[in-house]
């Protein structure tokens, strides 16, 4: 399962992935609170520990929004205020659970995964039009055709960040960022390469589904082929 941490202690966010990371669930870290809006709104996680005090968009902003746009993460609240009337404010605008800092690192761990004991297991699956996609097993399948394909590493990363947003237009820059690191020194060509490799599984399960270059721009997945 994975876990989305918005937390502008960097230690603090650190520690607290490391923990989780031990308990095998994949975690992602934003110290900025516009930067964690965005992961959380163009990525699939089953749970976002969401601080107060954020530079850019405060914790309350952020989840306030997310049910707005009926994002069903589960989000606990981290915060060094105790006063009830924040807590009432947090839950009343739709968080899951609220711990107020200095707080014991098994106490989260549990919080968590009483939180997460109640999620759904098929959210290990993603779809999208004919596209079904085991997270557990890197392993797509178009539904129509019954036909399966595993992906490598590369390729599973790039179709499941496309499923998390379809018929979205992603840029070059968010992809290398999401999949290989802002920082990393892949080649230009690189990512076409996987995305040829892509193409062409698609077309052997026998899906409609389409990753489009869109001209100056970036790439979607589309629900059907077009000429």
């Amino acid at each position: 399962m994975r876990i989305l941490i918005i937390e502008d202690e960097y230690n603090l966010a650190d520690a607290i992935a490391t923990r989780l990371k031990k308990e095998k669930y994949l975690v992602d870290i934003k110290t900025d609170g516009e930067d964690g809006y965005f992961d959380a709104t163009t990525n699939a996680y089953d749970l976002i520990i969401l601080d107060v005090m954020l530079p850019g968009m405060n914790g309350f902003q952020i989840l306030k929004k997310l049910r707005e746009e009926n994002i069903i993460s589960k989000i606990i609240m981290l915060t060094a205020k105790s006063t009830i009337e924040d807590k009432l404010d947090g839950l009343e605008n739709g968080a899951n659970d609220y711990l107020t800092k200095p707080f014991h690192m098994d106490e989260l761990v549990a919080r968590i995964n009483i939180q997460l004991k109640n999620t759904p297991t098929n959210k290990n699956i993603l779809e999208f039009n004919d596209l079904k996609l085991d997270l557990d097993k890197s392993k797509l399948t178009c539904t129509t055709t019954n036909d399966a394909i595993d992906l490598v590493c590369k390729e599973f990363q790039l179709l499941e960040y496309f499923m998390n947003n379809p018929e979205q237009i992603l840029s070059k820059m968010q992809i290398y960022d999401k999949v290989w690191g802002i920082d990393s020194d892949i080649e230009s060509n690189n990512l076409e390469v996987f995305l040829t490799f892509l193409r062409r599984k698609l077309k052997a399960i026998g899906s409609t589904c389409n990753i489009k270059a869109v001209r100056n721009l970036g790439y979607k997945l589309e629900a059907k082929w077009k000429s």
